[in-house]
């Protein structure tokens, strides 16, 4: 094939189509993402500062250090890792 990739790249795994699948929307899922990559961010930030003192649940699916916050998230979407509720439920 010619000026085609066989393998797109970007946001491929998991897919978007299963993704929305568990939520209600794009946006829900744009949201939920965030807030779970925000988690593991600050997971492996205490994890670095060495202190002992965890207060974030880190990767719920097997992620390597070098995985993108989000996409580790996206794939505990897609595992059904997490329970989404919103606020004041």
């Amino acid at each position: 094939m010619y000026g085609t990739t066989p393998h797109p790249e970007g946001i491929t795994k998991p897919a978007i189509d299963d993704l929305l699948s568990k939520v209600d929307s794009k946006y829900t899922l744009a949201v939920y993402g965030a807030a779970r990559a925000r988690q593991i961010n600050s997971y492996r930030w205490e994890l670095k500062a060495g202190e002992g003192n965890l207060s974030h649940i880190g990767p719920l699916v097997p992620a390597s250090a070098e995985d993108k916050p989000l996409s580790v998230a996206l794939e505990e979407i897609a595992q059904d890792k997490l329970r989404m509720t919103p606020r004041g439920e």
